[in-house]
């Protein structure tokens, strides 16, 4: 039987990434200035990104119905999913719910929803690993096994340029962001249990490239059997540059880079930079 991908559209792709896994976007929806962004391809993100900017309150944020995933749930084939982390967003919860509704009134078929907890590059490297055991041949509940143990040990990482969104959604004081600036501190983020955290404070924007690059080598293991993801958000040359330094230090098996789509560039904004291993 023939398997095929679904992923919200915090999975953020590039052409060389839906070539390799076909994967099908369920686009979450962005609110900003009281305008409404569809999180699809049409998406402008440079114009999100200036809407972003000019509000003074923190972009909201809407999850797919159940309609939209059981709109991809169609057809002979098996289903992987794979969503945003659930202490994120409802889209995990919308995606059961159109599993249960869609094996209650067609019958059965194996849908499988994966918690990617995650985002962004992390489940595109998901979305990746499907793909590669799909046409290694495994049967549906061996993939399963093996990505909910790839989902266990990956790692997440993040810079921020921008607090901006932080400020105006009161996760970020006014008075820190200022000091922050000005010192031109840099957090570092990352996802532990599917929830966004404070890794570390660095002072400097070149502190904060080498620390990235450090974190690598005290995070992870067996590099040489795994991909490295680097989402960016309008900072292309950045991403370049970094993995012209993890080259130098790290033997990744391939190296994907692609462009942030809306919701993750929500979260990075500006100048942000996402890494997953």
């Amino acid at each position: 039987m023939s398997m095929k991908i679904v992923a919200d559209s915090c999975c953020d792709v590039s052409p060389e990434v839906l070539e390799r896994t076909k994967v099908k976007l369920v686009p979450l929806t962005i609110e900003v200035n009281g305008k409404r962004f569809r999180d699809d391809s049409e998406l402008d993100i440079d114009k999100l990104i200036s809407e972003m900017k000019k509000s003074d309150e923190a972009p909201k944020t809407a999850c797919p119905s159940p309609q939209d995933f059981l709109d991809e749930y169609k057809g002979d084939e098996s289903v992987f999913v794979v969503t945003i982390s659930s202490k994120l967003s409802g889209t995990y919860k919308s995606a059961m719910l159109a599993k249960e509704i869609f094996l209650e009134e067609v019958g059965n078929k194996f849908i499988h929803v994966f918690d990617s907890f995650s985002g962004s590059i992390g489940e595109t490297l998901i979305s990746l690993k499907i793909s590669e055991l799909i046409h290694k041949g495994l049967r549906e509940m061996e993939i399963v096994e093996k990505v909910n143990a790839y989902i266990k040990e990956m790692k997440a990482f993040f810079s921020i340029k921008s607090l901006d969104n932080l400020v105006k959604a009161g996760r970020v004081s006014h008075i820190a962001a200022k000091v922050s600036s000005v010192l031109s501190v840099r957090p570092i983020m990352t996802e532990k249990n599917g929830e966004i955290q404070l890794f570390e404070k660095v002072i400097g924007a070149k502190r904060v490239f080498k620390r990235l690059v450090e974190i690598i080598g005290e995070q992870g293991q067996n590099l040489e059997e795994k991909i490295l993801g680097i989402a960016h958000c309008n900072c292309l040359d950045k991403a370049l540059a970094f993995k012209e330094e993890v080259l130098k230090r790290y033997n990744f098996k391939d190296i994907v880079i692609v462009r942030t789509g809306g919701i993750s560039t929500v979260y990075a904004n500006e100048g942000g930079l996402v890494i997953a291993f």
